[in-house]
């Protein structure tokens, strides 16, 4: 008989819990429509509500955090981050975070405390790099760009160390690179807010390249054999400045078809062997599949002239359509091996 209690109780514990939880998890995904529509006070409330359910829930409390972040509540975020992170089965996601709620009201020691931790228990999470670097870009630009490009090393299909990159060899005036590195991004990140202003960028770096010419990296000692980095570099830069006779008219969205055409021609007729490269690979494939002017326009038209570019579309909508299709359809994966970063 007593055994028989024992089991009644224990089975009715155990619906009790998990009715609990699915209470819990409907009132997450409530929280969750409220957050996606912008409505912060209502997804804090239910998630507060949800959080008294399962108080030990990692993603409840993460919401909660990101919720208040939202808000612009930095202390009540803090407040429920701190412990958060703390925990055993914290993720980079929860790190990520509550260092943007530290960054928000320029707890930069803390934060950078934090991101350190994050990166010693995460060392493979890009985000944790992109974010660290953000916080000390402006006072030790060296060191945010080899934060970057270690997330890169670490982490190469996370899209945030190649949009600060990119920035930042802009302002350095490493052409070359800040190209590469913008155009990985946008196929990484083709519909986000940062999609314009890197799409202003790079057509800015190709007319900045073509004005000024290449002139590749002098090397402070001839006799000593230089890095494949530095190798790969020197062959993009001189293999696009072959280009030069396309530019008379211009860089436009025409042009650049043409010139970057001709560039994945040559490429791959003298260095695709000894460097394979996942952007060219792509690059080609658009051509080969009668996609890259549409690619192009995409990339450089309404930078380059938003009327011309809309003129354009009006005449080009099934090959665009086809273009939006395919990249929303595929995946944008740097494979190992192509790790050519200047580290």
């Amino acid at each position: 008989m007593k055994t028989f209690l024992c089991l009644v109780l224990f089975f009715a514990v155990s619906a009790c819990y998990a009715q609990t939880e699915q209470d819990a998890g409907k009132l997450h995904e409530t929280a969750q429509t409220f957050l996606r529509q912008g409505d912060y006070e209502n997804a804090i409330l239910v998630l507060t509500k949800a959080q008294q359910m399962q108080p030990n829930s990692l993603q409840i409390n993460k919401d909660l955090l990101f919720a208040y972040y939202l808000k612009r509540d930095f202390a009540k975020a803090m407040e429920v981050g701190r412990p958060l992170v703390a925990r055993p089965d914290a993720d980079a996601q929860s790190f990520q975070m509550l260092g943007l709620a530290f960054k928000s009201v320029a707890e930069d020691k803390e934060a950078e405390k934090l991101y350190k931790a994050g990166i010693l228990k995460f060392p493979n999470e890009g985000i944790l790099y992109s974010e660290y670097g953000d916080l000390i870009a402006n006072k030790e630009p060296e060191r945010a760009q080899k934060l970057w490009e270690k997330g890169i090393e670490e982490d190469p299909n996370h899209s945030s160390n190649y949009f600060f990159l990119s920035r930042q060899y802009a302002q350095k005036g490493d052409i070359v690179w800040s190209i590469l590195y913008a155009e990985m991004f946008l196929n990484m990140e083709s519909f986000t807010a940062r999609t314009t202003e890197m799409k202003n960028l790079l057509l800015d770096q190709y007319k900045k390249f073509f004005i000024s010419g290449y002139k590749p990296p002098v090397d402070a000692d001839p006799k000593k054999k230089k890095k494949p980095t530095v190798m790969f570099a020197t062959a993009v830069g001189e293999t696009l400045n072959l280009q030069q006779a396309h530019v008379t008219y211009g860089i436009t969205p025409e042009t650049l078809t043409v010139i970057r055409t001709r560039f994945i021609l040559d490429w791959y007729n003298k260095y695709g062997n000894t460097f394979p490269f996942k952007l060219f690979e792509h690059q080609r494939q658009l051509l080969q599949e009668g996609m890259f002017e549409a690619y192009n326009f995409w990339m450089f038209g309404p930078a380059s002239n938003l009327k011309t570019y809309q003129t354009w579309q009006q005449f080009h909508q099934a090959e665009l359509n086809s273009f939006l299709a395919f990249i929303r359809s595929k995946v944008f994966k740097i494979p190992e091996g192509q790790q050519y970063h200047p580290m």
